[in-house]
């Protein structure tokens, strides 16, 4: 239970999510998301070429390759969970 002035974990929520709002209100969210964007592209050129060896277009096709496996996994990850949800329901 929170003390007096904290938030709850629900409040922090809400907290954070109008923060949010008011900054893609405020900014161009390609702009404020760049970065962030560039480091996680990044990420699989590195994982599939970590010593820059491969010539660019080489590389830039299997860090492709690498993004399309990465969301793969995900979305069997999720198709999972869901199964798994759905069945605990079920059985109630």
């Amino acid at each position: 239970m929170p003390k007096p002035g904290e938030l709850t974990p629900e409040q922090r929520v809400l907290r954070a999510r109008l923060g949010a709002y008011a900054m893609h209100a405020k900014h161009d969210v390609q702009r404020t998301s760049a970065a962030g964007r560039e480091a996680f592209l990044a990420k699989f050129e590195h994982q599939v070429d970590p010593d820059g060896s491969l010539p660019e277009d080489e590389r830039t096709r299997r860090a492709i390759a690498a993004r399309r496996a990465y969301f793969a996994r995900l979305a069997l990850a999720s198709s999972r969970a869901r199964r798994a949800r759905r069945s605990r329901r079920d059985k109630r």
